[in-house]
C-alpha cells in the first residue's frame, strides 16, 4: 500500500467515524520523524478512543500495523505511528491547546481530493 493510499484510507476511516476537522500536513523535509501528519479532533475521550479503535481495526485488516501507539490511557491525545504517517487524535480542547497546525506552520496542507 502506498503512502497516498494509506492517507486516503486513514482519512476515510476517521471521517466515517465522525472525526472532526481532519487535516493532512506534509512535513517531509521539515520533520525527521515522518512524512505526513493526519490531525483529527473528537469532542470526548470516548470518541477519541473510538477513532483509534476503528483506525487500528480497519488498517490491520489491510495489513498495515502501527509501529507505536501512545496516549490511549488518557484518550486526550492519541498518537499512532505508521512510519511514513503519524496520526494525532485529539480531544477538541487539547487540539486547540497544542495547536500542531501552528507549531508546524511550515508544513504544507494537503487537499485530500488531490491525493
Amino acid at each position: 500500500m502506498t503512502t497516498n493510499e494509506k492517507i486516503k484510507k486513514i482519512y476515510e476511516i476517521l471521517d466515517k467515524k465522525l472525526g472532526e476537522d481532519i487535516v493532512v500536513l506534509n512535513v517531509n523535509g521539515i520533520s525527521s520523524i515522518t512524512d505526513y501528519f493526519v490531525i483529527v479532533s473528537a469532542p470526548s475521550e470516548r470518541q477519541v478512543k473510538a477513532l483509534e479503535d476503528a483506525l487500528d481495526y480497519e488498517m490491520s485488516k489491510l495489513g498495515v500495523e502501527a509501529r507505536a501507539v501512545e496516549g490511549k490511557s488518557s484518550a486526550k491525545w492519541i498518537l499512532i505511528d505508521y512510519n511514513d504517517i503519524v496520526v494525532h487524535i485529539f480531544k477538541t480542547e487539547d487540539r486547540e491547546f497544542y495547536n500542531l497546525e501552528r507549531l508546524w506552520k511550515d508544513a504544507v496542507f494537503v487537499d485530500i481530493e488531490e491525493i
